[in-house]
């Protein structure tokens, strides 16, 4: 068929209307476990310190029947701290764009919901990461020491329970050391080269029962996609799974919500924000977020013709006995 001949059609006219939604389609990922789910607390300084203790081994211990005894040294307990870090997101919104009709309502208010959105997300990826701490100085920045640089490795001046690959040479047991107190620092976690080869049920039991045997209860393992990946192909006896989230029995083929060990039942929760090559079983009760100043909108100074806002938080990783918990940092194809 053709076009009757003199018709107008909308390619004719300069007179449309565009054609817009009203809504802006958010992709706005923020299921930031970490922070969201220890404990709050609020710290005086940006150095704050911490102690904590272990036990010593259990050995066999029989005395004789009024027999005099020599007083035994304790066991010195471990004094660490770590740095607040300042972490900021500005927003600067001239005068013009806030009075224009704009998609999504009014811009500043769009706009500081992103920001903190975005300020939450640093800040997980910062708390769970590999970074060490530092004091900082006039023109350099404080940082925190993250989860995996306090999780340390077997290596370390204070033994660890971070898991790594076995099977890759030298360059799969870098692991991440923390000094003696005299330095106030943590080192941030090297996550050196491994080989070409997964997580294993074993690996997973390694690193729970090292957190077992200093005392901790590890109950979830927060993963990268890649490491959750893996855990859905476990097919070991050991690795059956359960889904909490749903009330049907129907069997589970390719779900890894729980794993049954005896070192403990941990939900495997997944993380936008942990390296690809890591997860972490996590003892949360033992970990903290020390708040200087906890997540704030501040009203700037106004900017010639426009309205300022600054979000700023400063924070530090607390890590109340790094030895509750462990970690797994491996490389494999596709990782």
């Amino acid at each position: 068929m053709t076009q009757t001949a003199g018709s107008t059609d909308t390619f004719d006219s300069a007179a449309l209307k565009e054609s817009l939604d009203s809504v802006i389609w958010d992709l706005f990922p923020a299921d930031t476990y970490f922070i969201s789910n220890v404990d709050k607390v609020n710290v005086g300084n940006t150095q704050h310190q911490w102690v904590f203790d272990t036990l010593k081994a259990a050995a066999a211990n029989k005395q004789l029947e009024g027999d005099a005894f020599t007083a035994a040294t304790l066991l010195t307990a471990t004094r660490v701290s770590n740095y607040t870090q300042i972490s900021n997101k500005s927003i600067l919104i001239t005068g013009t764009h806030q009075a224009t009709d704009t998609v999504g309502g009014n811009p500043m208010g769009r706009a500081v919901l992103k920001s903190m959105k975005e300020l939450k997300r640093d800040m997980e990826f910062t708390c769970l990461g590999v970074q060490g701490s530092s004091a900082g100085a006039t023109g350099t920045a404080r940082a925190t020491a993250g989860v995996l640089a306090w999780i340390w490795g077997q290596g370390a001046d204070i033994p660890g329970n971070t898991v790594r690959a076995k099977a890759a040479g030298t360059g799969a047991n870098t692991t991440g050391t923390c000094p003696s107190y005299a330095s106030s620092a943590c080192v941030g976690s090297t996550v050196g080269t491994t080989g070409t080869v997964a997580m294993t049920i074993a690996d997973i039991v390694e690193g729970l029962q090292l957190a077992w045997e200093d005392g901790g209860e590890v109950d979830t393992i927060l993963a990268s996609s890649a490491q959750k990946n893996v855990l859905d192909t476990l097919t070991s006896q050991a690795t059956r799974m359960i889904d909490l989230s749903k009330l049907d029995k129907l069997p589970i083929t390719n779900s890894a919500n729980v794993i049954v060990t005896s070192y403990g039942t941990c939900k495997i929760i997944l993380s936008r924000y942990l390296g690809r090559t890591h997860a972490i079983g996590f003892d949360l009760p033992m970990w903290a977020l020390g708040q200087l100043r906890a997540p704030k909108v501040t009203d700037m100074a106004r900017r010639e013709d426009g309205d300022a806002k600054l979000l700023v938080a400063e924070y530090t990783v607390i890590a109340r006995n790094p030895n509750s918990s462990c970690a797994w940092q491996w490389m494999y194809p596709g990782a």
